[in-house]
């Protein structure tokens, strides 16, 4: 029986780790060729070798999302080498945790540039592919703490917030 994403390509962001890897392997078990993006060279293509074993073609994008030039390189190989866009996952996220009255503005700028500005930099690149796409589909993973607020996640929460 074939899987829920068979002949499908995806991108997902924050791909190395946590949620991002879980939604990867899954994408890849249920039929999905994947492209991972993440900064980590070596925790990405130890995901991509398991992925591969699953017969999938994946890649191993090492990226910093606050790079847009890096960015649209990146989605354009993704699209180029699996054969199309389908599916965008923007889950790559980081924290600076600090109470807001210590919080550095650099650490401020840094969460919302790869949080939330990332985002918009992945999904602005892949937008075109994906509405060529039959089944074009773009996920935004957010967090409670953007609903919420959490103590010393002033950064995090605004972006995920915005997200």
């Amino acid at each position: 029986m074939a899987g829920l994403l068979e002949g499908r390509k995806a991108l997902v962001t924050g791909a190395s780790r946590g949620i991002g890897r879980a939604v990867a392997a899954r994408f890849a078990e249920e039929g999905a060729d994947v492209a991972l993006v993440a900064t980590k060279p070596d925790l990405l293509e130890a995901v991509a070798e398991e992925l591969r074993g699953l017969g999938r073609k994946v890649l191993a994008l090492p990226v910093d999302l606050r790079d847009g030039d890096a960015v649209a390189k990146a989605v354009e190989r993704a699209k180029d080498e699996l054969g199309g866009l389908d599916i965008v996952v923007n889950n790559a996220g980081i924290t600076a945790d600090q109470l807001l009255m210590r919080q550095k503005e650099e650490d401020w700028v840094r969460v919302l540039d790869v949080n939330l500005t990332g985002a918009f930099r992945v999904s602005k690149a892949a937008c075109r592919h994906l509405m060529k796409s039959k089944h074009g589909r773009l996920i935004n993973v957010t967090s409670v703490v953007g609903l919420t607020g959490n103590a010393g996640q002033a950064s995090y929460a605004a972006s995920k917030a915005g997200l």
